[in-house]
Parts: structure tokens; sequence; C-alpha cells
């Protein structure tokens, strides 16, 4: 397969007479990271196919208004991220659930999951990374995994790059006492 960057991709799409064949090759190029950044943030491989799905539908559907004011790929996280995160909100409120009764279905995720391939370790850090406030959990996702620069992440979260760093410190720290007193 031939690799096209991203502005080729959206040539392709917007230029041809198949924009069909630009966008297919647009949702082969990413849609195994995005759907890894929405598996760590909803944990379950259904729901994150189906949120993949859901974000590819939006992409499609809003290519036309795309601006280029971003790259492509932070656009698609960002619509990522907030299916993401829509859906666990959809989740918490059609359950009538607190926050934390979320978080531990989102942990017994972990511990029935027969596609988790981790150790022991790695355990213990996604039940830590759970744990934290939605945003810091993004952010730790974001550069500890994607290993995404702040600066994009500004783009992607509408967020400063202080913030950001304040909040993946944050986040590290807590991760640490975690995995430390579990």
């Amino acid at each position: 397969m031939v690799h096209y960057t991203d502005e080729q991709l959206l040539e392709l799409i917007q230029e041809s007479d198949n924009p069909d064949y630009g966008f297919n090759l647009l949702v082969r190029k990413h849609q195994e990271k995005l759907y890894w950044h929405i598996r760590r943030l909803v944990i379950d491989h259904e729901d994150s196919n189906d949120i993949l799905q859901d974000v590819f539908v939006k992409v499609w559907k809003a290519l036309d208004s795309f601006r280029g004011d971003s790259g492509l790929y932070t656009w698609l996280y960002r619509i990522a991220t907030n299916e993401a995160l829509s859906f666990l909100k959809k989740k918490k409120l059609r359950f009538f659930l607190p926050w934390q009764d979320v978080e531990n279905v989102l942990m017994e995720k972990i511990e029935t999951d027969s596609g988790f391939t981790g150790n022991e370790i790695q355990r213990k850090l996604q039940k830590a990374i759970i744990r934290l406030p939605e945003k810091q959990r993004v952010v730790f996702n974001l550069r500890y995994y994607d290993e995404m620069k702040y600066e994009e992440m500004s783009k992607v979260l509408d967020t400063s790059v202080g913030a950001l760093k304040a909040s993946y410190h944050h986040a590290v720290k807590k991760i640490e006492d975690y995995v430390k007193d579990a």
C-alpha cells in the first residue's frame, strides 16, 4: 500500500472523482491508533469498535467543513476523544451511576478481559489510570501511550500547554502513589 500524507489524503477525498477511495485510505491509516486511544478510555473492545465507527461517520460528514486550522491527525483525535468521553457520560447517566461506579465497572472489565495480555504491573497501571480524573486520564494516555506533543494535545483538548503539563504531572504522581500502595 502506498503511504499517503494526511494532506494527500485530504486532496484525494476533496478533489478526486472517487472520494470514497481517499476516505478508505484515511480510515486504514488512522483506525488502529484511534481504536487504541478510544480503548484506553472506555476499556471495552466492543464499545471501542462502536465508538470508532461513530468517529469515522462524523469525520465523513464533517470533512467538507474541515478548515485545516490544525492537522488532520489532531482533528481526528479530538473527535475520537470527544466521542469516547461522551460515551462514558451517557453510560453514567443511563444507569444513574456516580463516576466511581463507572470506574469500578471499567476496573472489572480489565480483570475479566480475555484480550488483556499484560502482566500484573500493567494491570496495576491500567487500574491507576482509570482512577484518574477524566482530564488527567486523557492527558496521560495521549502523552504516555500516543507520545503526543503538548502542542498537539493543546489543539486536541483545546487547553493551554501549561495546563496540560500540570495535568500530566499530577496524573503521574497519582499513578505512582497508587502503584506503590496497591
